[in-house]
C-alpha cells in the first residue's frame, strides 16, 4: 500500500501551529497541531472530546460554516483536522483563531453532550478544553498563509 500523506511529514520536527496538510481537488485539509508530537504531552480524552464538540459547533455556525466539511481529532491526540471547501487560507486561519478564542472562553453547556446526541457523552472536560484552547491562542496569533507550510 502507498504511504498516506500525513505519515510523510517528519513528526520529529513538527511544532504546534496550523498547517496545510493536503489538497484533494477542491477539498483542503488543515492540520491544527495543538501538541508537539511524541513529546509526552497529549490532549486528554475528555478535553479532546469537548474541543471537538465546541470547535465543530462554532465552525459550522460561523460565517464560514457552509465551507466547513469536517472538524475532527487526530488519533494521536496532538490536534485536529479541519476540512474545507471554497475557503481562502486567510479565512481558514481566522476561523481557527476565532474558534480557539471561543473555546478558551466558553462557559455554557457543551453542545451535543447528551446521551441522545453523542456516543460517549459522559467523557467531557470543559476546563481542560478551555486550557488547551487558551494555550493555542498565542501560538496562532499572527499566523499567516506562509506559515501554513510544514517546515519538515
Amino acid at each position: 500500500m502507498e504511504r498516506i500523506a500525513s505519515f510523510c511529514v517528519d513528526h520529529t520536527k513538527l511544532e504546534r501551529g496550523m498547517y496545510l496538510s493536503r489538497t484533494d481537488g477542491d477539498v483542503v485539509t488543515y492540520d491544527i497541531r495543538m501538541k508537539k508530537p511524541n513529546a509526552g504531552d497529549y490532549l486528554e480524552n475528555g478535553a479532546l472530546h469537548t474541543i471537538e464538540h465546541l470547535f465543530a459547533t462554532y465552525a459550522r455556525n460561523s460565517a464560514c460554516g457552509k465551507n466547513v466539511i469536517y472538524v475532527g481529532p487526530m488519533g494521536c491526540r496532538t490536534g485536529f483536522y479541519l476540512l474545507t471547501r471554497g475557503l481562502a487560507h486567510v479565512d481558514a486561519i481566522r476561523l481557527v483563531q476565532d474558534s480557539m478564542r471561543f473555546i478558551a472562553d466558553y462557559t455554557g453547556d457543551i453542545p451535543g453532550a447528551s446521551e441522545v446526541e453523542c456516543g460517549n457523552y459522559r467523557e467531557q472536560d470543559l476546563p481542560g478544553a478551555n486550557r488547551e484552547a487558551a494555550a493555542m491562542v498565542p501560538v496562532l496569533e499572527g499566523w499567516t498563509e506562509e506559515k501554513l507550510q510544514y517546515n519538515t
